[in-house]
């Protein structure tokens, strides 16, 4: 429950109507689903503004009404309370930052280049084999979807857990001072977004600043694999208690023989414990490291996350195995950046079929000056990984010609100009069989997805 002058000393808004005891139920932002006795903020997005819907929240029983101090007119209903603020899309982070600190409620915040959601809904997995535990749906990783989650913390949680995304400087240490976390983790640093942040140090810098705003007992886990990661945990430099995970020689967690067979990993950590995942790739073994450590750091044994792991279900497009009209396919299509890509390609790579092992690849989109050459090098890469070489779009055109001139079958290239047409060569010319493997990848905008669509 959130009363108006809750709102207001959140927010530092001004009340221009109604009254200042108005209590509400819960916080909205769509008009249409909003539900009686709830407040309405009136957010400004690309493509739409909430206080164009003011009167449509209002009639569905709106009782708190947060606008933009510039609205030149107020809508005065009986009953209902208008709050003005500077900033509508800063005030719902206000709110939820004020909501998460009236609970102790531990809270874990995930970022990093890749596996920000496969470690998310691993760590949200286990830990709820033992306790209630409140997340963020799929990607509802922004500055919006990132407090809406935290306003739906209630008494009856027992942990948060929090994946926070960015693609613009300071948006992670935006949304981790919003939710105040305990524990801050950071999958990797990569290549991503490079349009904004133009190098890896600016992408570390950004990824980072989670660290910053960690409260007590402020923990850090970090990859020790990672060269700028490194760095970090040797340093000792982070302003939190450090705990490293990795597959090489150090890590507080280790993960060591790694096996792939049948559709699974398997692997040992620290030497004790058998770990199966149903998934191939050293990629998610970092990710499963991430959730065990966790899990450990809240008092479960390990015989209980090994349980919860081997239970686990990846996540829709995030190197998913799928299998459609007796063809098996690796559907990796919800992202693309360089180091996915190559740790994609190295999980391919370790895959043992009878048949031949295909790459479908969209563009990687984001990548700023340096796109061109991230894909010229992608495509030397793939020699090692697979067979038949399917490209989507202009700048993965440009891996097929460099992987051709490294020394690829050129008749086993095939240069599309959609995810479509790819699919038709798939069929009609590489004719794929039940034998073979397919792997579809490629940034959001280039649709790999529609490789799957039945006609």
């Amino acid at each position: 429950m959130f009363t108006v002058n809750e709102v207001l000393k959140a927010t530092g808004g001004r009340l221009v109507s109604g009254d200042i005891n108005t209590s509400a139920q819960g916080i909205s932002i769509d008009s249409r689903t909003i539900k009686p006795g709830e407040a309405f903020i009136a957010i400004k997005g690309d493509n739409f503004d909430g206080h164009d819907f003011i009167a449509q929240a209002i009639q569905n029983g709106a009782k708190i009404i947060v606008v933009d101090y510039r609205l030149s007119t107020i809508d005065h209903r009986p009953g209902v309370s208008f709050v003005c603020v500077k900033d509508t899309t800063r005030a719902l982070g206000d709110i939820a930052s004020y909501h998460r600190l009236k609970y102790d409620t531990p809270v874990i915040i995930v970022t990093g280049t890749n596996g920000k959601t496969t470690t998310k809904e691993m760590i949200a997995w286990v830990l709820s084999g033992k306790y209630k535990v409140l997340k963020n749906e799929g990607t509802k990783n922004n500055h919006i979807g990132l407090p809406m989650t935290l306003l739906g913390l209630r008494g009856e949680h027992d942990l948060v857990v929090l994946e926070a995304g960015t693609n613009h400087p300071g948006e992670i240490a935006y949304l981790s001072a919003i939710a105040s976390p305990n524990i801050g983790i950071i999958t990797n640093i990569g290549p991503g977004h490079l349009e904004f942040f133009k190098d890896l140090k600016g992408v570390f810098k950004e990824k980072t600043g989670l660290l910053k705003y960690l409260e007590a007992p402020a923990i850090a886990l970090l990859n020790a694999d990672d060269a700028l990661m490194k760095k970090k945990i040797s340093g000792r430099s982070a302003p939190a208690a450090v705990i490293s995970f990795g597959l090489k020689d150090s890590g507080d967690f280790l993960a060591a023989k790694i096996k792939n067979n049948a559709g699974a990993t398997e692997f040992l950590v620290n030497n004790k414990s058998k770990i199966k995942l149903k998934t191939y790739g050293r990629h998610n073994v970092y990710n499963a490291l991430i959730a065990i450590a966790t899990a450990r750091l809240f008092g479960m044994s390990y015989n209980d996350i090994t349980r919860r792991l081997s239970s686990f279900e990846f996540p829709p497009s995030r190197f998913r195995f799928i299998e459609q009209d007796n063809i098996k396919f690796i559907d990796d299509t919800y992202n693309s950046n360089p180091l996915s890509l190559e740790q994609a390609l190295e999980a391919l790579g370790d895959i043992r079929i009878k048949g031949r092992k295909i790459f479908m690849m969209g563009d990687m989109l984001e990548l700023g000056q340096e796109a061109e050459s991230f894909h010229l090098q992608a495509g030397k890469k793939i020699i090692e990984s697979c067979d038949v070489f399917i490209t989507v779009g202009e700048l993965s055109g440009k891996a097929a010609q460099a992987a051709g001139s490294a020394g690829f079958d050129r008749n086993n290239i095939f240069s599309c100009g959609s995810s479509r047409q790819a699919k038709e060569v798939l069929f009609e010319r590489v004719r794929v069989d039940r034998d073979d493997i397919v792997l579809v990848k490629g940034s959001r905008g280039m649709r790999m997805e529609e490789v799957f669509l039945t006609d």
